[in-house]
């Protein structure tokens, strides 16, 4: 019977939140993230498109079990509408499908604003990676096929108009929920506004839990490829992680000991007491020593592990 293969590279586990350049797809960013770190594996929690820029976190190790909780976190974006034309993939990418010579005002444009503020319906665009009868959109695009798109719920938390630098092209910022896209957003202001429209710029600030002054850009870990010393150079990489638990802090915590870790690791549940205990949460996170141990459930007094880290 032959042994089971030892996984390539190390075990190194966190979040890396890089600020990923224009012209550079997702998976492409995780695999040079992958590479740099020697890591043995990597994902990321929220495709940004080639043309965008901006905040795409990227789990190494055990920290890919908490993308999840990222991919549920709110987002901001910034972005850029330019009028007068409609296109296939609702961004610079596409062909021009629509076209007008008509321009809004900027209070035409606030006027509209609210109507997009809350729960709103959106119809995904034809160029997306929603699922049609097991096929992604963007695959039945590229081969010329109209397919209709199902409209869903999405949340839109803020939405509000920065500058209208000329008549052509408008600025905005976003706050929003999980599912949304920008460039939907970009086609029904136009189509709202009698003009058409399509997203010319976009930039990602924000994925919850992780702020705009964590991001690393591209070139500075490109740049520490110039250090020789693989050590050394592994030991500044590794500076720029984030840890695992920061990707559940809007979850509730629990401190335990060496002993209750022990258990949890093993798959036991442990015994929850104390006046300040949580009686019951559907999820939860476990730390000793400051290190995640499991993301569980609390219910009639312990903490039953669901997901255990190394």
């Amino acid at each position: 019977m032959s042994k089971p293969r030892k996984p390539k590279g190390r075990p190194i586990s966190g979040w890396l939140i890089l600020d990923k350049p224009v012209d550079f797809g997702s998976t492409e960013a995780v695999s040079k993230i992958k590479w740099l770190y020697k890591a043995q594996k990597a994902g990321h929690a929220g495709t940004l498109d080639p043309l965008a820029s901006g905040m795409l976190p990227i789990a190494l190790g055990d920290a890919t079990k908490t993308v999840p909780y990222v991919m549920d976190g709110r987002k901001i974006y910034e972005f850029t509408v330019s009028w007068g034309e409609e296109r296939s993939t609702d961004d610079l990418e596409g062909e021009v499908t629509q076209s007008s010579d008509k321009r809004p005002t900027e209070q035409h444009i606030r006027d509209i604003l609210p109507k997009y503020i809350g729960t709103i319906s959106q119809v995904p665009p034809q160029f997306s990676a929603i699922k049609i009868a097991g096929e992604r959109a963007y695959d039945l695009a590229r081969d010329g096929e109209a397919v209709e798109i199902p409209s869903r719920e999405v949340e839109i938390f803020r939405l509000t108009l920065l500058a209208c630098p000329d008549a052509n092209t408008a600025h905005f910022e976003v706050e929003c929920g999980k599912g949304t896209y920008v460039r939907a957003l970009a086609r029904d202001f136009g189509r709202e506004l009698g003009c058409y429209g399509h997203i010319s710029g976009l930039r990602r600030t924000f994925v919850a839990p992780f702020a705009e002054d964590a991001m690393v850009p591209l070139a500075d870990l490109v740049a520490l490829e110039a250090i020789d010393d693989m050590d050394e150079r592994l030991a500044a990489l590794d500076a720029l992680l984030i840890d695992t638990c920061e990707a559940l802090s809007a979850l509730p915590h629990l401190v335990i000991n060496d002993d209750q870790a022990h258990r949890l690791k093993m798959g036991n549940p442990i015994l929850v007491r104390g006046r300040d205990a949580p009686i019951a949460e559907s999820e939860a996170y476990a730390t000793a020593r400051g290190k995640l141990i499991a993301i569980g459930e609390i219910g009639q007094g312990e903490f039953r592990p669901k997901r255990v880290f190394a």
